[in-house]
């Protein structure tokens, strides 16, 4: 398990790296995608299951595309010819062959299931949903006020008209 715990710490690191690295910022959110399911699969193999279910669900799964979405609003007005170069499939190989040595490690570390420790201290999905809807509401709902926000901030900053002169400069 060893073996397998290393492989995806040193996937989560460099895409990790490449993501902060990137210039293009769906490329850096395809990685930053990538990097969350590695140390999804590191919290499995440290016997937290639902932890690395909640990894994929909430961060990998909901707040990444949210992500996409808001880039893709935005719609900064590139070229057609930056957008076929971005979309070649040579800068798909590096990222797809990480995510497949994961998914390897992943398959290899599921068959091995037995081999784990198994924790009697477990944290149950039902425990996590009593604490989060009594104990952390006020947390919950802000969470979801602010990100609602940001939605709506984004969808209003792409769809303004951006004035090119100044407003005492303005001809009437």
């Amino acid at each position: 398990m060893d073996v397998f715990f290393y492989i995806a710490v040193a996937i989560a690191i460099f895409s990790t790296i490449m993501a902060i690295s990137r210039r293009n910022a769906i490329h850096a959110l395809l990685y930053l995608i990538l990097s969350l399911l590695a140390v999804s699969v590191v919290f499995y193999l440290l016997s937290a299951p639902f932890i690395a279910a909640l990894e994929v669900i909430i961060y990998a799964g909901a707040i990444m595309v949210l992500f996409i979405f808001v880039v893709m609003m935005l719609n900064i007005g590139l070229e057609k010819s930056m957008e076929k170069k971005w979309l070649n499939p040579r800068m798909w190989i590096i990222p797809s062959l990480l995510a497949g040595i994961l998914l390897v490690v992943l398959f290899l570390a599921l068959s091995n299931v037995g081999s784990l420790t198994e924790n009697k201290g477990d944290i149950l999905p039902k425990q996590v949903g009593i604490s989060l809807f009594s104990t952390y509401l006020l947390g919950v709902e802000i969470a979801g006020i602010l990100l609602m926000a940001g939605v709506i901030g984004a969808y209003h900053l792409s769809s303004q008209n951006k004035k090119v002169t100044h407003r005492f400069l303005e001809k009437k």
